[in-house]
C-alpha cells in the first residue's frame, strides 16, 4: 500500500487516505504522488501565515519557497524598504505557528533581492519612474524607464537616437513600449553607479 497524505488547512488535521499500490514500474513512471514525509509543512499554509501577518502594516509577500526537506524561504518587500527587525519579527511569528516537536523545519525570512526578477506586480509598482531591464520570451532585452503599471501590462519608456529625414544629427526620442506580464521572461531592477 502507498500512504497518500493530506494536510487540511482548515482544522489542521492530519488525514490519511490508503491508495492500493498500482505496478506502473514505480519511480517517474509512476502515476501517483506519494508524500513520505507527513509533517511536511505546506507552501499554502506558508502563504497564510505570512500574508495574515502583513495585512496590517505597509509589507507585501514576495514569495515563498519550499523545499521537500522543510527549508522555508520567505521573501517580503515594502514601498519603504525591509527592516531587520521586521523580518525577525515575522521569522517569529511564522515558528510560533508550529510545533517544533512535530515538524522540523529550517526558516529565513529576508526581503526581496535588489536585482532580482519582479515576481509581484507590487515590486513593478515600487519602481515605477526606475530604470529596469525587461526580457521578453522571445529574447529580446531592453532598458528603460518604468512609466505605468497596470493589472495585466506595463509600459516602459525607452529612449531612442533617431536621425529625423532631412536633418544632420541624430536627436534622442522617447518612445513607450506596453509589455503584457505574460510575454516577459523577467524584469529587473538596474543599478548605475555614477
Amino acid at each position: 500500500m502507498i500512504e497518500y497524505f493530506h494536510k487540511s488547512l482548515s482544522d489542521k488535521e492530519l488525514f490519511r487516505t490508503f491508495v492500493p499500490e498500482i505496478d506502473y514500474g514505480g519511480g517517474d513512471n509512476s502515476p501517483l504522488v506519494c508524500c513520505n514525509n507527513p509533517n511536511m509543512i505546506l507552501k499554502d499554509t506558508i502563504n497564510q501565515i505570512v500574508e495574515n501577518y502583513l495585512i496590517e502594516s505597509d509589507y507585501y509577500l514576495v514569495d515563498v519557497k519550499l523545499s521537500q526537506d522543510n527549508r522555508i524561504s520567505v521573501e517580503i518587500d515594502s514601498f519603504e524598504g525591509v527592516s531587520i527587525d521586521f523580518c525577525a519579527e515575522l521569522n517569529k511569528h511564522i515558528e510560533a505557528q508550529f510545533d517544533r516537536e512535530v515538524e522540523d523545519f529550517e526558516l529565513e525570512v529576508s526581503s526581496a533581492g535588489l536585482t532580482e526578477p519582479f515576481k509581484v506586480i507590487k515590486q513593478y509598482e515600487k519602481n515605477i519612474d526606475n530604470e529596469v531591464e525587461v526580457l521578453t520570451k522571445t529574447g529580446k532585452k531592453f532598458a528603460g524607464i518604468l512609466a505605468e503599471v497596470h493589472e495585466t501590462e506595463f509600459v516602459l519608456e525607452i529612449e531612442k537616437t533617431e536621425k529625423p529625414e532631412g536633418s544632420k544629427r541624430k536627436v534622442t526620442v522617447i518612445e513607450s513600449l506596453t509589455f503584457n506580464y505574460e510575454e516577459i521572461k523577467h524584469t529587473k531592477y538596474i543599478i548605475r553607479f555614477k
